[in-house]
């Protein structure tokens, strides 16, 4: 049952998610690009259901979200040069670096296969749960598989109702556009979705033409 309350402060919103995820719960936050649907990256059963909940097909990978972008090591096999000048250029903010997965990273996350999107929002709430529960959780985008992506607490409860555990409700996300996803894993690098950020600001950085 999404079980937020209105006018509820804001911390006790959090610790409220962080116990539910630590419990193999689904919850929904407002990130700064839409609100996503999060459950522990590492909790292969949680993943499942979210999975389940948003109708998204099992071999599509989902991203993950961090608190810090000194954390990426820990989730990725390796970070190449380029995959560094990204993230100190667009990190906190809306791109999904796609990387090599390192062993932590569940199967089910990354649909079975080797890569892992990874992320660091521009936004308080995702990144103070990923502080508290003490590992990554999942960001994609808060709606049913193939609908649009919602900005606001009481969109996700109209769309996802009691199938969702819990709802932050963080006020209305000022982004609206998902993030730009870029896959590093390869040379020369491939632009998966253009997203917040563009394919010219990607090409300034890496000093190259994206696939």
């Amino acid at each position: 049952m999404a079980s937020y309350r209105a006018g509820t402060p804001i911390d006790s919103q959090i610790r409220s998610a962080v116990d539910v995820l630590r419990h193999g719960g689904v919850i929904a936050v407002p990130t700064d690009t839409l609100y996503g649907l999060a459950a522990s990256a590492l909790n292969p059963g949680a993943v499942a259901r979210l999975y389940a909940i948003k109708g998204r097909p099992s071999a599509m990978a989902l991203p993950v979200l961090l608190a810090e972008v000194s954390e990426i090591p820990k989730y990725v096999a390796d970070v190449p040069d380029l995959a560094r000048k990204l993230a100190e250029e667009f990190l906190p903010g809306p791109l999904t670096i796609v990387l090599r997965r390192g062993a932590a990273i569940p199967d089910v996350v990354t649909g079975g296969q080797d890569t892992v999107g990874v992320r660091v929002p521009d936004h308080p709430v995702p990144r103070q749960i990923v502080r508290l529960l003490g590992g990554p959780i999942t960001g994609t985008s808060a709606n049913r598989s193939g609908k649009p992506g919602l900005t606001t607490a009481d969109a996700v409860r109209r769309e996802l109702g009691t199938d969702v555990d819990y709802i932050v409700d963080g006020g209305e996300c000022e982004g609206g556009v998902p993030s730009t996803v870029i896959d590093v894993s390869t040379v020369p690098p491939r632009l998966v979705r253009e997203g917040a950020v563009s394919r010219e600001e990607i090409e300034r950085i890496c000093g190259m033409k994206v696939l």
